[in-house]
């Protein structure tokens, strides 16, 4: 079984739990523990669905034109043989660690049946189930009725990823994934157009052909999701300095045009 490691950061620790392996209703989890980003992807998994979940970070997905951000109470599905990028991050700075699991399986959950790769719900019984999974010398019965447990309780897909993909070169994906990682990182267009040497109006047409739109719309765009993971957890005058506002009334004023509303009435 060929399974596509954590790149970038090397995580703290990676386990391996395993329970019905070899059959349609087993299932593999790995549980990695980091102080920094991790990445998954960049080639596809051709024999087993994947279902990555962060208990405690931020995540996102990327595929083809399309990178949507995940907070603890969604996982990322994908299917077998599709291709993506997972990018997983501490929801702090400093020694605080993370943990993401990536459960491996030969089946679709019933909830999730045709959907090749996008986001779904996790209730709490279900990370509850994810996390019980990861247990040293778990008898594998009790594994395999926690396996049941995610199966049964994934059962609402929230977005669809796939008819997202563009017509670009590969530069502007190259500069979408970074700044996935970081959307508060302020490199210019001109100053990302140098590192990739190619001109502005090269990158500048590749960011419309793949996303439909400017860089700086598709940047401001990405910020203002990304927002929305973490409002559930810090205060408005933080997250605003997390995802590159130099002030919080310049935040609140985005958001406020882009969703009609203020990030303090997010969940009211």
């Amino acid at each position: 079984m060929s399974l596509v490691t954590a790149r970038g950061t090397d995580p703290d620790s990676c386990d391996e739990f395993g329970y019905g392996l070899g059959t349609p209703g087993g299932v593999l989890v790995l549980r990695y523990v980091a102080a920094s980003a991790l990445e998954f992807g960049g080639s596809r998994q051709d024999w087993l669905n994947q279902l990555y979940w962060s208990p405690d970070g931020l995540m996102s997905v990327s595929y083809g034109g399309c990178t949507e951000f995940v907070g603890s109470g969604e996982a990322v599905w994908v299917q077998r043989a599709v291709s993506h990028s997972v990018q997983a991050k501490p929801a702090s700075v400093g020694p605080t660690r993370h943990t993401v699991y990536r459960l491996c399986l030969r089946e679709d959950p019933p909830g999730l049946a045709g959907l090749r790769i996008g986001t779904a719900h996790v209730p709490a019984e279900v990370g509850d189930a994810i996390r019980g999974l990861a247990v040293r010398g778990l008898p594998e019965a009790a594994g395999l009725e926690l396996r049941a447990q995610v199966m049964r309780g994934l059962e609402r897909p929230l977005r669809d990823l796939t008819d997202t993909a563009g017509a670009g070169t590969g530069f502007a994906l190259r500069v979408a994934r970074a700044l996935t990682q970081d959307p508060a990182d302020p490199t210019t267009l001109d100053e990302w157009a140098v590192r990739l040497h190619v001109s502005a109006k090269t990158l500048q047409r590749d960011f419309q052909r793949q996303f439909g739109q400017p860089f700086t719309t598709w940047r401001a765009s990405l910020r203002l999701r990304a927002s929305l993971i973490l409002l559930d957890a810090y205060p408005v005058s933080e997250v605003a300095h997390r995802v590159g506002y130099s002030s919080a009334s310049a935040y609140i004023a985005a958001f406020r045009r882009t969703f009609g509303r203020t990030p303090g009435q997010v969940g009211d």
